[in-house]
């Protein structure tokens, strides 16, 4: 498996009955991707190095096991791992955790001449691209992607920290019916341009210093939006967001907490040409009518990409805290 010079990566992204007065009254809509990289207390395997992870696969190691030990001793992070590998003498014994069962694992090590390897490629995290929302100047605060980050268990990934960076769109896979698209982006800046602080079911949250710049719009309640014309703002080439039209099929009433307060249609002839509709890596765009902010793209619809979800831009803030 082949160690890339530049990061590619795909993406992928509660109410509190706070009022929405005691929030920001106007927020910068972003639509810029962003690079995400979150952090958490525990280290899964990834993949297997062609060459090296032969004996680690014959053990029966999997891709999503979970790395709890190493030869009886705890692991909390790669280098852990690699410590207790160049104590190790000839064979190792892994503690792994697989859904809820735990398993010991004892096999030989590759010997190469930088020491001991398990010929594996381990995540702590997960990493993507998403769309930033909003920005509040006054704070720094930051919204991305109107949804939360699952892990491969389908719950919140459990967020010790996280990074975002500056990042670019460099393809698009055109969505179908049955088969969502994406964007293909990288990571342009190795420094990241803010923190990660809430991983929530209304979006992914965090603080930025240098910031995103626009104009600053007034942040639009529930009570005041309406079925129409209105726009989201989106990063689907390399020269940066713009808007495009869609129309608000649908509002739902009441109190959801799957980011489904919305239903869109986009309905702007260039977005449809570039990427039939909505593709993964949008999430989060914002959504503006009447030049207010409304919104943000969460979902697809896998069998019509032209139509998709969104939440209230209220619930994203009472999220954000």
């Amino acid at each position: 498996m082949k160690r890339m010079a530049t990061r590619i990566v795909l993406l992928l992204f509660l109410l509190s009955g706070i009022p929405l007065s005691a929030f920001a009254e106007t927020l910068i809509p972003v639509g810029q991707v962003v690079g995400l990289e979150l952090n958490e207390n525990r280290i899964t395997v990834a993949a297997f190095d062609d060459e090296l992870g032969t004996a680690a696969r014959n053990a029966g190691l999997q891709v999503g096991d979970e790395i709890r030990a190493v030869d009886g001793q705890p692991v909390h992070t790669v280098r852990d791992i690699q410590e207790a590998l160049n104590h190790s003498k000839g064979l190792v014994t892994l503690t792994v955790v697989r859904g809820k069962e735990e398993h010991t694992l004892r096999f030989s090590p590759a010997i190469t001449a930088e020491g001991p390897k398990l010929g594996l490629y381990l995540r702590q995290g997960v990493t993507g691209i998403g769309t930033v929302t909003w920005y509040d100047p006054e704070t720094g605060q930051f919204a991305a992607l109107g949804h939360g980050v699952n892990g491969s268990g389908g719950s919140l990934v459990p967020m010790t920290g996280g990074s975002a960076y500056a990042a670019r769109v460099q393809s698009v896979r055109r969505g179908k019916a049955g088969n969502p698209g994406q964007l293909l982006g990288a990571i342009t800046e190795p420094e990241p341009v803010g923190g990660l602080t809430k991983n929530t079911p209304r979006g992914l949250f965090g603080t930025c210093g240098r910031g995103w710049t626009g104009e600053a719009m007034e942040v639009c309640p529930r009570s005041q939006i309406r079925t129409g014309p209105a726009t989201i703002r989106s990063t689907v080439c390399a020269q940066g967001p713009r808007d495009y039209s869609v129309e608000i099929v649908k509002i739902y009433p009441g109190t959801r907490e799957d980011g489904r307060d919305l239903l869109i249609r986009i309905t702007d002839p260039d977005l449809l040409q570039t990427t039939g509709g909505i593709v993964q890596g949008m999430s989060g765009s914002p959504i503006i009518q009447g030049g207010k902010l409304v919104g943000a793209v969460t979902h697809v619809l896998v069998n019509d990409p032209t139509r998709g979800y969104g939440i209230f831009i209220e619930n994203m803030l009472n999220a954000a805290g």
